[in-house]
């Protein structure tokens, strides 16, 4: 984790973004909608145009932020993201149409839990972005690792969650216990012998999983 007073020097330095997307930003700063953190945003961006995917999946759409990002940073990227809450499904659906993106952005309504065996007749994705329920993170890589090529990257945001996964005492008993779950996975995650892992300080924590070739 970054110093606060270093992280809004990064924030200083980020490209404005077109004014659609800063609204977009604004709204769920106001709404109290969790997406992904600006400077962690840019970080996860760089990565994608260096690895210049074609297909990406995003378990968590919230309101599209994300998926607009990628899908804007790499022009020749389709999307498929799923969302669970309906109010925040519409209003990423929304957002996505607003910015002339709905034909390369498939947004999915229901639980990333119930709904792999939709994806199991398409062609394997290059990227899976992870950025929904915390404590769920072991299950969703493990329902959605088998859709990823051999070679193809998996990024986890949160994974230091505030910095608390290292924390000793945690006095509220929520955190306590996602702090946990989360340690949990990141320890999982960088023993897993299908992936190799690394935790990037940057936004609220990035794991970086490459999918071992076989």
């Amino acid at each position: 984790m970054i110093k606060r007073q270093v992280e809004d020097y990064l924030k200083s330095l980020v490209p404005t973004r077109e004014k659609r997307v800063e609204e977009i930003e604004e709204y769920a700063i106001v709404h109290q909608v969790p997406i992904m953190d600006l400077v962690g945003m840019e970080s996860l961006l760089q990565q994608l145009k260096l690895h210049e995917p074609k297909r990406i999946l995003e378990i968590g759409t919230a309101i599209g932020y994300s998926a607009i990002r990628m899908a804007q940073a790499l022009p020749n990227a389709s999307i498929v993201t799923i969302e669970r809450d309906e109010v925040r499904y519409e209003e990423a659906k929304k957002n996505i149409s607003s910015l002339g993106l709905a034909n390369r952005i498939d947004v999915r309504f229901g639980d990333a839990l119930d709904l792999a065996q939709t994806l199991e007749s398409e062609p394997l994705f290059d990227v899976l972005f992870i950025d929904a329920a915390k404590g769920q993170y072991k299950r969703f890589l493990n329902i959605y690792g088998q859709f990823i090529k051999h070679g193809g990257v998996i990024y986890s945001d949160n994974v230091l969650f505030r910095g608390l996964v290292a924390e000793e005492d945690i006095e509220n008993k929520r955190l306590r216990q996602i702090a946990n779950k989360i340690k949990s996975y990141n320890e999982w995650l960088m023993n897993h012998p299908e992936y190799e892992t690394r935790i990037l300080p940057v936004g609220d924590g990035l794991a970086v999983s490459i999918k071992r070739k076989m």
